[in-house]
């Protein structure tokens, strides 16, 4: 990933990008070439030097039992949105302003492991559910479902857990313009109803 130094995303930005990851692109590199699915992930910061990233996938899916040569990867988005040049005060200075895009993406490279162990897979869906049901109320739990039902989900599903080596983050949100053409874009997100885009350009600038 190109990612120019002021472009470049902290340690603590990259972490609640991951923690507050719902799903990202698996990419692995198989010997019928490059293959991907956009997968639901769970990040465990507890496991080897840089945590892992903990997925599941359909047992029809041949991603799984494909080796995978070298690194996998996972390509995890935060928000993004256009900008447009009208929100800049640079435009009605001098007019040289073009349109761009404001963005939050991580590229996290590992070693993926498969896990067609259904113990394993069970605990790691009912992480999974925990981890996005916990904010609900009601909230839904897999034992909640008939035990013989979830036998059979489960059957029919494979774990992966990419350990990651190493973390490629790029957070641009308007970082390289002046300051008075950051409110202008803090202004212009608020106005369309983006608070996310609001304070991610906020924060970047702080």
């Amino acid at each position: 990933m190109f990612v120019p130094a002021h472009f470049s995303a902290g340690d603590a930005e990259v972490r609640d990008l991951l923690a507050g990851c719902g799903a990202a692109d698996l990419v692995t590199s198989t010997p019928r070439g490059l293959v991907a699915t956009f997968l639901p992930v769970l990040f465990d910061p507890t496991v080897g030097e840089h945590g892992a990233l903990l997925a599941h996938v359909a047992r029809n899916n041949d991603q799984w039992s494909e080796p995978a040569a070298g690194e996998s990867l996972f390509i995890v988005h935060g928000p993004d949105a256009y900008v447009t040049p009208s929100w800049y005060a640079s435009k009605r200075e001098h007019g040289r302003v073009v349109p761009t895009w404001n963005y939050l993406t991580a590229h996290v490279y590992g070693r993926l492991a498969v896990h067609d162990d259904q113990a394993w897979v069970g605990s790691m869906v009912r992480r999974l559910t925990d981890h996005h049901e916990g904010r609900r109320a009601p909230s839904w739990s897999v034992d909640d479902a008939p035990p013989a039902f979830i036998d059979g989900q489960l059957r029919a599903i494979v774990g992966l857990e990419l350990v990651i080596t190493r973390i490629e983050a790029k957070a641009k949100m308007s970082q390289n313009r002046p300051e008075a053409d950051r409110e202008g874009v803090v202004e212009g997100y608020l106005a369309e109803g983006d608070t996310a885009m609001a304070e991610a350009v906020r924060d970047a600038s702080a």
